[in-house]
């Protein structure tokens, strides 16, 4: 099974990025930000709980998470030929939680696909997005606290991984189809291995 977690910034296009992995892997798609926009959209329990949170550009409590990525892990298609994990994990605590998942299901970790970009340009991104589709939470009191909550809470993921050695340092500025082929090399190198 190929295992993705797919990390960068808000606005660092993992939307856009994970489409495309999805479509040449066959990959299931874990958004936990679609299933908690979904949420909030019908109104749900969790949806309430989960806007109280996102509306203020904070993060959804760990153990909240965690329970989110158990119920949609248990949904997988069995011919699925594995997971990318878009906007999970935030936090080491998760990653940890993650692996314990995984080995629980007797699979682990294949990588974990950083995309860099630097600050003013998904600042510029992300408002383009909200003037383009409306995303509340694209204004930009809500884009700069999401960007410091993401430096605190999120970025040290990032170290946590490359000590793994998991990984995969990708340059995401520039034209999307070049950026898709650098994490497709990376993944391929990566499986090779």
């Amino acid at each position: 099974m190929l295992n993705l977690v797919l990390f960068g910034a808000p606005g660092s296009g993992k939307g856009t990025q994970s489409e495309k992995i999805i479509d040449k892997y066959g990959l299931h798609h874990i958004s936990t930000g679609e299933v908690l926009r979904k949420n909030i959209k019908e109104g749900t329990e969790l949806g309430k709980i989960a806007d109280s949170y996102i509306s203020k550009g904070h993060l959804i409590p760990d153990s909240l998470m965690v329970d989110i990525l158990r119920q949609e892990l248990k949904s997988l298609p069995s011919e699925s030929k594995g997971v990318i994990f878009d906007g999970f994990p935030r936090t080491i605590p998760q990653a940890v939680e993650l692996e314990k998942i995984l080995s629980e299901m007797g699979q682990g970790l294949t990588g974990v696909v950083g995309l860099e970009v630097p600050e003013e340009e998904l600042v510029a991104r992300m408002l383009k997005r909200g003037a383009e589709t409306g995303r509340a939470d694209d204004n930009i009191d809500t884009i700069l606290n999401r960007l410091k909550v993401y430096h605190d809470q999120t970025e040290p993921l990032k170290e946590h991984y490359q000590g793994k050695g998991s990984y995969l340092h990708i340059d995401g500025l520039g034209n999307v189809d070049d950026i898709f082929s650098s994490i497709s090399n990376a993944i391929d190198e990566r499986v090779k291995n």
